[in-house]
């Protein structure tokens, strides 16, 4: 349906000013009514899909083969296309074809015979596919997608109208000429990657980019070139935002947690921060420490000697004592942030081994702390001084670094509003009676979406103001509140009890009680007020969340408060995925509704394209829309209707000589 609204006299006279500037623009009332149609007519088209993924952690491996098959899509749309019209063997090929087209064409012209016809029956159906993946699209927002080496042959072919008879040998020869000149190759490659492009319209990722996984790098270096992308920033992405930004307590937390899961690779490899700093100091200081409870986790098997092992373990206590002193400082200078039961060094009975928490006496599993004087248990040796400003110095100076977290400063934030849904990696702070939380920050309190537009803000000012302003530091502590305080919406926890679970073996010790929120989010009438907090209609609207796996091997539905909200944590991590049981959610919203997609593990890229094996994932239609949704439905929709009102009052004003045409 047409979007209906007439402009009135007066409201043309009172927007002179703004419809004079845009007359510069469109010029002519032709200009001006051609745009307005065009506008129109992009409103009455399918709603683009929109694609959720959250927690990826590193592992780039399936994060990057769920991106290249639309989390099933394009198997579905080959399906939809040939039916029973090829084998399955067929479509199986066809599908890992698009998903790793360099690869494939690499086996294929090893094992294929009659090359020159292989291409000639592919590129037929990879432009079959092209054009069903591009129908929903305007020309040109597909000619915007084309690769500019095959923009204006693969233009012509998607517009071919079957049985057009008089055109036929038009477009034959084109393919012909193209495997006559050896170009067949190229111009698979570029539909595949076209193909992946179309069957996701935009790309969300609700947290968790960082950490455990060996390559967030490689993640962040795809989706710095993707077509449409944002962010809600996890708890683990803000932590190495922090260390970016010069944060010394952060860039201790990032080298613990990477020397935990054996993950240095992404810190010296994808990053080029000098390690050796470290490996020399823990060497110095641990030397006869054979650091037991520091061992690295391994989610599977690696190519790690026991020498390199045996460092590692150094290297991680070593960084984690100096986490623990570095904490000390920006407990006592922020006490608004009331994180003082966190001091634990100096409850430490270090002659007898032995430590007192919340009124308990636990023996402690390890009493070696060679750095650490039981006078003055939180200050800095000097070697620890001076290897601090040598990381520091590492990660401010690491180039590729510095590039990835501008990009998730620029498309990222704590929470997004998009069409109807309203994403947040962790939780919004609830008290026990499931009222928002209050939070003081700089002597001002803060609640609900308040609080996280303070902390939003405040993170920014951690990386763009100037070194050593008070601003700065302040944004800086709020970073790594953000990372581990009681009332972060990332963390969702009352505290972190990483000494604890390093030093003492009881488990009642490590328990990390969750905030109110994940008792809420179960009921309905709770996920409303969070929706309204929002200024977002809480009749049709959704919460999208990430952070806390779903063990759904223990019976526990990613779907809460009867469709509300959905927690799409489904362990893509290898870490998680023993608690899981399956390898990761992903959750598709296209015209027709929402989808929710869980994913088996993913054995590897090779097997991928050599045994051409697939994510196996099971699809679950949450909600299917009585009407096909369009972009009038949209928030691009809502987007155009404000252009093309203004365009309508434009009209008006050339109409009634309110303004002359510039012809």
């Amino acid at each position: 349906m047409a979007f209906m609204y007439e402009p009135s006299a007066n409201e043309v006279k009172n927007d002179l000013r703004y419809l004079n500037l845009l007359a510069n623009q469109y010029p002519t009332i032709a200009k001006a009514s051609t745009e307005i149609i065009n506008l129109q007519a992009i409103l009455n088209l399918p709603k683009g899909t929109e694609h959720f993924l959250t927690d990826i952690h590193g592992e780039y491996e399936p994060f990057l083969h769920v991106l290249r098959n639309g989390s099933g899509v394009i198997k579905r749309k080959i399906d939809d296309i040939f039916g029973n019209s090829l084998r399955e063997s067929e479509k199986k090929s066809l599908a890992s074809l698009i998903y790793y087209p360099e690869q494939k064409l690499e086996i294929i012209l090893k094992e294929e015979e009659n090359i020159d016809d292989w291409y000639r029956i592919t590129l037929y159906r990879l432009i079959e596919i092209c054009r069903y993946a591009s129908s929903k699209y305007t020309r040109s927002k597909v000619r915007k997608a084309l690769p500019k080496d095959f923009s204006y042959i693969i233009e012509e072919l998607l517009h071919e109208e079957p049985g057009r008879v008089d055109k036929q040998e038009y477009y034959n020869e084109i393919i012909n000429t193209i495997i006559c000149l050896d170009r067949a190759k190229e111009f698979i490659i570029a539909l595949s990657k076209l193909i992946q492009r179309l069957v996701i319209d935009r790309l969300h990722i609700v947290g968790d980019i960082f950490d455990r996984g060996p390559g967030a790098h490689i993640i962040l270096d795809t989706l710095i070139d993707y077509h449409a992308v944002d962010i809600q920033w996890g708890n683990h992405d803000i932590l190495w935002m922090g260390a970016a930004a010069g944060s010394e307590v952060c860039i201790a937390s990032v080298l613990r947690i990477s020397a935990r899961y054996a993950n240095l690779d992404t810190v010296e490899d994808g990053y080029g921060i000098n390690m050796l700093p470290l490996a020399t100091f823990a060497l110095e200081h641990y030397r006869n420490d054979e650091c037991v409870y520091f061992k690295p986790r391994f989610d599977c098997e690696t190519g790690y000697s026991l020498n390199e092992i045996n460092l590692l373990s150094k290297m991680h206590k070593a960084i984690a004592i100096i986490q623990f002193k570095l904490e000390k400082k920006i407990i006592e200078q922020r006490p608004e942030f009331n994180m003082g039961d966190r001091l634990l060094l100096n409850n430490i009975n270090y002659e007898e081994g032995i430590i007192e928490i919340d009124g308990k006496v636990y023996k402690l599993t390890d009493s070696n702390f060679p750095t650490i004087d039981p006078k003055d248990p939180y200050k800095l040796t000097e070697d620890e001084d001076i290897l601090v400003e040598k990381l520091k110095s590492s990660f401010i100076n690491s180039e590729k670094l510095q590039k990835h977290v501008r990009f998730l400063f620029a498309k990222g934030s704590i929470y997004l509003k998009h069409n109807s849904n309203l994403l947040f990696h962790g939780c919004i702070p609830l008290n026990e009676d499931g009222s928002f939380t209050k939070v003081m920050l700089k002597d001002k309190e803060f609640k609900g979406k308040a609080l996280l537009d303070e902390f939003d803000r405040l993170a920014r000012e951690a990386y763009f103001y100037k070194s050593n302003s008070t601003a700065k530091r302040y944004g800086l502590d709020t970073i790594w509140y953000l990372w581990t305080g009681p009332f972060s919406p990332l963390f969702g926890k009352d505290k972190m009890t990483t000494f604890e679970r390093y030093f003492i073996e009881d488990a009642e010790a490590h328990k990390e009680p969750k905030n109110s929120y994940y008792k809420y989010r179960d009921e309905e009438n709770a996920c409303n007020r969070i929706l309204e907090e929002f200024d977002m209609d809480n009749v049709n609207s959704h919460i999208i969340n990430g952070h806390m796996p779903v063990q759904k091997k223990n019976g526990e539905s990613p779907i809460k408060a009867n469709g509300k909200l959905l927690v799409i944590d489904g362990g893509f991590s290898r870490a998680y995925q023993r608690k899981t049981g399956i390898a990761g959610y992903t959750l598709i919203y296209n015209s027709f509704g929402l989808q929710l997609v869980s994913h088996e593990p993913f054995k590897s890229t090779e097997d991928a394209i050599i045994e051409e094996t697939d994510i196996l994932s099971s699809m679950v239609v949450l909600e299917q829309n009585v009407e096909r949704k369009t972009v009038a439905d949209t928030d691009v929709g809502e987007e155009l209707k404000k252009q093309i009102k203004d365009l309508k009052m434009l009209l008006l004003a050339y109409r009634k000589g309110l303004i002359k045409e510039k012809r």
